[in-house]
This record gives structure tokens, sequence and C-alpha cells, in this order.
């Protein structure tokens, strides 16, 4: 495994910070593999793995996956890779997650390089939200169940209170990268990679 061609960003911030678009764009550019956990279990569920069939009743009960089962998971997809070049967006979501990963990344020889942390305003963030479910119904397309103010504050109350325990630890670990997740895309974009030197 290539050391020097290892990147592994773990990109962190509340719902509505525009996430998803970045990590994605990202990607793209430097020759990352954007890494979501979800897709992973439904492919192995749908091949019918060992790992697919322990985790298939789980899924189909509604219930969290075990965070064993995803360690496994994400190991058997990075250990078939020549060099680590991932971005995690949505994992990890507890301190004992990131935990797992760091001592999976160590032992891949492919520590994480770092921890983008998107920050948008609250208000701005409910506004974004509020709107996207707006101009979907303009396009007569079915909103998201969660673009409403409502369940948008509620979300960025469960977000601070399951993210600030990884923003500490990321932070203690100097891989936070803060970044101002407010102006056009280019412009947060470029803030990004900035950020990430």
């Amino acid at each position: 495994m290539t050391q020097s061609a290892n990147k592994v960003v773990i990109f962190l911030g509340p719902p509505g910070a525009g996430k998803g678009t970045q990590a994605e764009r990202l990607a793209r550019e430097e020759g990352l593999i954007k890494i979501s956990t979800g897709d992973i279990l439904r492919d192995h569920v749908s091949r019918g793995t060992e790992l697919g069939q322990q985790v298939r009743p789980i899924l189909d009960a509604g219930a969290l996956v075990p965070d064993a089962i995803l360690i496994a998971l994400i190991r058997d997809y990075l250990a078939g890779m020549e060099s680590v070049r991932v971005i995690f967006d949505g994992f990890p979501r507890t301190r004992a997650q990131a935990e797992a990963l760091d001592l999976l990344l160590e032992e891949l020889g492919a520590p994480v390089t770092a921890v983008p942390l998107l920050e948008v305003p609250d208000e701005l963030l409910i506004e974004r939200i509020v709107e996207r479910g707006r101009q979907a119904a303009l396009r007569g397309e079915a909103a998201r169940s969660d673009d409403t103010e409502e369940v948008a504050r509620r979300r960025q109350e469960v977000y601070r209170k399951q993210t600030q325990p990884l923003i500490d630890y990321y932070g203690a670990r100097g891989h936070l990268r803060p970044v101002d997740g407010v102006g056009t895309m280019d412009e947060v974009y470029g803030r990004i990679v900035a950020a990430l030197g």
C-alpha cells in the first residue's frame, strides 16, 4: 500500500450545510472515493455475502447496525484498495465509531488526513432546508419529509448533541478544520481545499 498516496477525509457539518455536494465535488476533483456506509451495507446484502446475511435482519427491522459490523464492512472495503483515498460523509457518527475507525486506519497505514467541519449559522440552515422543500414543490416534486422548519430545527438539535463529541475528539487530535460554509458553492469549496492544504 503506497502510504504517500493515501488520503482520508471525514466531512462533518449540520444538515443543510452542503456536505454531500461538497464531498462529491472533492471526490471527483481529488480522485477520492466517497464512502457511504449505507451503500456498502446494501451492496453486501444484495450480494448475499456473510456480512450481508448478518446485516439483512438488522436493516429489515429498522435497527442500527452495531459498530463492530460497520467497522468490519469498512475494513473489508478499504483492504481491497491499493492506496486508501476516501471521503467519509455520515460516518463516524459517534466517538466510539471514530476511535474504532482511527485504529483501523492506523492498521492500514492510512491515518486521517483532515476533518473539514462546515459551519453555517442555524437560522441560515433552517432557511436553506425550508427553501429546498419549497423549490421541490415548485418543480412538482415531493419534498423530503425533513424539509420543514419544525423537523429541521429538531435535526439541528440532534446533530449538535451527536456531533459535539466528534468535534471535540478530532479537535484534540489536531485533525479538525473549521470551514465557513456561508457563500457560493465555489467559495465554500475553495475554503475546503485551502483547509485541506
